[in-house]
């Protein structure tokens, strides 16, 4: 088995992150951030901030560019609209000088009317096929409920941040990013620049879950304090920043109705959804909530209706499996209700609606047994016949097919010795390791004879961003071209081909866990997950171990722990932090196994691979949810499930936390 070639680096402490950048002249920024949730911004004094000895740059609504951001919202506006919002940074020759020039800055505020908990309507989306008032009219057995999940936020291990440096017109950022290219060719949006001008180095990265595969204000606001300072400038948000300002999962609300046959034969899926977008919105975020209600069982007669809410909170940004981790818990523990309503076996009530096609786009899958594959899987390594108390069931699927955007990849042969050149950053999941083994496979020499190249912006070989699990699947088929190439001429070039027109390309699987329950304290203790997924071929099976055992991990923690906790009257976060926001340690753990197969979709690319990145965690809670079901009888719908949830619901003898009902026609 083929350990990361970069694992002794990280391990030594010799990889080198943005934190550790050091640059001749490198200087230090903070920002000033908003204490209102919603103000006007009257006044900026910056004076006695400019004459604090050690500092070179300061840069405000007054003095600075007027750069329009996302949703109508400017880089640095003179209407904040979170607790948070940039207002005003600073470049000095220490990160406390530049604190202590935060002091002195004075500004007058406004404040304005606000609003952290429901928000105010915005953008809708409806996805629709059939009717579902005519598939709950047929329905034998009609399950309705609401279910809502909390505000969850990212707290990867490195925070956000760049070192920016100019050298004439231009511009390079040694950012912290899951996209180079992207943060490339925003940040020369935003300061009127060529993107040949801006150069993004990535060497190594502490984890991103998608909150940085964008450019954030910080990258733009550093670029113009080293212009302005005419010295290199290093801006890395501390954790309460994070926290705040770099991006969340929505929280949600979904009221699902669901429709079935004596058989289980789902006839109707009903499902209106709100999110909390937070002040504005980037990255997507919003736009898979209806997916998975869409694709992932067989019905006729669907509808997914989600809103997005507005409100005085940091913007939302996607996070790993965005939209469908909240919207799986829903969908996933209303078919357990269903089941056990009509008295199947939750697997079989599955299986029973099982989707050969994706029926969005009516096209067959390419893999259309692997979901059928990994459901059985799952349910052998578990044991799940095996009836006990405390068990629990959920499937999903996901996207992951790679092939968006496109990909160009360059090798290069001399002297036995391989170089692939590829514009692609390594988030952290090991595709350093995983080209490597596929270039050294293709040319016939030994994995230590390759040297692959990546993080950089420079050498102009467009890569993907690392969202929506797409990397390996994008480069590897480019890669395999490009090797094949070098190995008959010693240089080789290969672009990504496009996806298979005719077919649908997906990833899924299942996962089964199992639960304790402490019915006196309300102690949910997570016994085992066993998790199965598609990922096509399997490149090196301990990355993807890996994968699964954090989006495990990640799962347990948004299931029974992770919550964003607001002040209505003050409109402050009361657990920007990672003493009060809880997140799974080790504790919390529990055995994590993971029985992934190899399953090589050809018709995917030639290469037969799919992402692996995001669907460990998208099962997860709803898996949790059901176990916990099964363990006490009490149905708690609203995520995290917390010890006082299940005591409430326990001890009044209520078996649910929400409203259901199961009507029968006769």
């Amino acid at each position: 088995m083929t350990t990361r070639l970069e694992g002794a680096e990280k391990v030594t402490g010799r990889a080198r992150y943005s934190s550790d950048v050091r640059l001749p002249g490198q200087l230090y920024a903070k920002i000033l951030r908003s204490p209102h949730p919603h103000a006007k911004v009257l006044r900026i004094d910056t004076k006695r901030a400019e004459a604090l000895a050690g500092v070179h740059a300061v840069v405000s609504s007054t003095n600075g560019p007027d750069i329009s951001w996302h949703d109508d919202t400017r880089l640095l506006d003179t209407t904040v609209r979170y607790i948070g919002d940039e207002v005003a940074a600073v470049a000095a020759e220490s990160e406390e000088v530049a604190q202590d020039a935060l002091r002195l800055i004075q500004v007058e505020y406004l404040p304005l009317a606000f609003d952290v908990t429901e928000g105010k309507p915005a953008a809708t989306k409806v996805q629709e096929r059939g009717n579902v008032l005519t598939g709950l009219r047929e329905a034998d057995a009609v399950v309705e409920a609401s279910y809502t999940t909390a505000t969850a936020l990212h707290n990867a291990l490195e925070p956000h941040g760049c070192t920016a440096v100019w050298e004439g017109d231009e511009l390079t950022l040694y950012e912290s990013t899951q996209g180079i290219f992207a943060v490339r060719d925003e940040v020369a949006q935003k300061l009127g620049l060529s993107k040949e001008k801006v150069r993004v180095i990535t060497p190594h990265m502490g984890g991103g879950f998608g909150a940085k595969q964008i450019a954030w204000k910080h990258s733009v606001i550093a670029a113009l304090l080293a212009k302005r300072a005419g010295r290199p400038v290093q801006l890395m948000l501390d954790r309460t920043e994070e926290n705040l300002a770099s991006g969340n999962r929505n929280a949600t609300r979904q009221h699902l109705r669901l429709g079935a046959k004596r058989d289980g034969t789902l006839t109707a899926i009903d499902a209106r959804i709100t999110f909390q977008s937070g002040a504005y919105q980037v990255g997507g975020e919003d736009s898979d909530l209806t997916g998975t209600y869409m694709t992932l069982y067989r019905c006729g007669n669907v509808r997914a209706e989600q809103t997005a809410m507005k409100l005085n909170a940091g913007p939302s940004v996607a996070f790993r499996g965005p939209g469908y981790v909240e919207a799986n818990f829903a969908l996933e523990s209303a078919m357990d209700e269903l089941a056990r309503k009509l008295g199947m076996d939750p697997i079989a009530l599955r299986l029973r609606n099982y989707a050969e096609r994706d029926q969005s786009e009516d096209k067959p899958y390419t893999s259309a047994q692997s979901l059928r594959r990994c459901i059985e899987r799952v349910a052998d390594v578990f044991d799940w016949q095996r009836r006990r108390k405390g068990i629990g069931f959920a499937a999903h699927d996901w996207m992951a097919g790679g092939g968006w955007p496109p990909a160009t990849v360059e090798v290069t042969m001399r002297e036995g010795r391989a170089e692939v050149l590829v514009g692609v950053q390594d988030i952290g999941t090991g595709p350093r390791t995983a080209l490597a083994q596929i270039a050294a496979e293709i040319l016939g020499i030994p994995l230590e004879r390759v040297t692959v190249h990546l993080g950089d912006t420079k050498p102009g070989l467009y890569g993907p961003t690392s969202s929506g699990s797409t990397t390996l699947a994008t480069i590897g088929p480019a890669l395999v071209e490009a090797a094949r190439k070098a190995k008959k001429s010693g240089y080789g070039r290969a672009e990504r081909g496009k996806n298979p027109q005719d077919k649908s390309i997906r990833t899924c699987g299942a996962q089964c866990a199992e639960v304790e329950v402490d019915m006196a304290t309300g102690e949910v203790t997570v016994l085992r997950v066993v998790a199965a997924h598609d990922c096509g071929r399997i490149i090196n099976p301990l990355l993807v171990e890996s994968q699964v055992i954090g989006g495990v991990t990640q799962g347990v923690g948004f299931a029974l722990a992770e919550e964003r906790v607001m002040d209505e009257r003050l409109g402050e976060s009361l657990n920007a932090n990672l003493e009060e926001y809880k997140v799974a340690t080790v504790r919390d753990i529990p055995q994590i196994v993971n029985a992934t197969e190899s399953m090589p979709d050809l018709e995917a690319n030639t290469l037969g691979t799919k992402g692996i990145g995001e669907p460990p965690i998208i099962p997860t809670a709803a898996a949790i949810a059901n176990a916990i079901f099964d363990a006490t009888g009490v149905r708690i719908r609203d995520l995290p499930i917390t010890r006082d949830k299940l005591l409430v619901a326990m001890n009044s003898g209520q078996k649910s936390t929400q409203r259901l009902t199961l009507v029968s026609h006769p």
